[in-house]
């Protein structure tokens, strides 16, 4: 049954910044320029006027509930903004460009192999992979004159082999989502357990999964229902951005350890968010 929200007022909130971020993948651009996105066996479209944000879809619970914790509508972003923008002018800027930048809460077990597939790829060809695997693995929701694909549970991926991911272009990367998948499938992974750890044992249980090293691990915990705001992923966009602003020598010479010492001792707590800002930022106007 097709729900309604409004959300007026929003603070926060541009979808292009939040859709065109780097944090997730199945959020598509229409032609009107409102956005649709499936997930969590949700599907969504999204239109902004003004101050006035208009949510209308399918989804599995109430609409409001959904919203406002997917989209982290319970998290001061006003409040962090200006507590960032007191620790150097470089974030003040990045924060300005992308001042409408929200950290959705996504499913761990999407955003987990979302970002295993994304290494060393880009970000048209990981949407394309993505939505092959919804496609043949997944469930059909329909929605007006549109069939879309939920993201398929670990029980629905594990009935594809290496060779038949092989075969929906995942590459090098066959083996360690199928290799992941029954991790999950034999709950080697436990949401409950893994939210009572620290951020640094967390980061350690999320390695131990094939496909999975510290700018992955960082990711899944930054962007999925994990939500720990206090990592800093280095990508080769952050990398530039820290070495141009702050470092300034041969960038081959600096050290992820480096990068997150100076992340630490700059953003402190809040460091998944100035990364957010100045990835954002960095990788727009270059």
């Amino acid at each position: 049954m097709e729900q309604e929200y409004y959300l007026e007022n929003a603070d926060s909130f541009v979808l292009k910044d939040i859709f065109e971020c780097g944090q997730c993948f199945r959020w598509k651009l229409e032609e009107n320029g409102t956005y649709t996105g499936v997930f969590k066996g949700n599907v969504l479209n999204i239109s902004q006027e003004k101050n006035k944000i208009i949510f209308k879809g399918i989804c599995r619970g109430d609409i409001k509930e959904i919203v406002e914790d997917y989209f982290d509508l319970r998290r001061d972003y006003k409040k962090i903004k200006d507590r960032l923008c007191k620790k150097d002018r470089y974030v003040k800027r990045a924060i300005k460009y992308g001042e409408g930048i929200r950290i959705l809460n996504q499913d761990l077990w999407e955003t987990t192999i979302s970002f295993i597939i994304s290494a060393n790829n880009n970000i048209p060809r990981i949407k394309r992979i993505i939505e092959t695997l919804s496609k043949t693995y997944g469930k059909k929701i329909k929605w007006g004159d549109r069939v879309y694909y939920s993201f398929p549970t670990v029980k629905e991926l594990s009935k594809a082999s290496i060779q038949d991911l092989r075969c929906l272009g995942l590459g090098f990367r066959d083996k360690r989502v199928y290799e992941t998948t029954q991790k999950f499938l034999n709950k080697e992974v436990n949401l409950k357990e893994l939210k009572k750890l620290t951020t640094g044992e967390l980061r350690d249980k999320l390695c131990e999964l094939s496909g999975v090293g510290e700018k992955v691990a960082d990711c899944i915990m930054l962007f999925s229902e994990l939500k720990r705001i206090d990592v800093f992923p280095v990508d080769v966009w952050v990398r530039k951005v820290m070495n141009e602003l702050f470092i300034k020598k041969d960038i081959e010479k600096v050290s992820n350890t480096e990068i997150q010492v100076l992340a630490n001792a700059k953003y402190g707590n809040l460091k998944g968010l100035a990364q957010q800002y100045l990835f954002y930022w960095k990788r727009e106007n270059s």
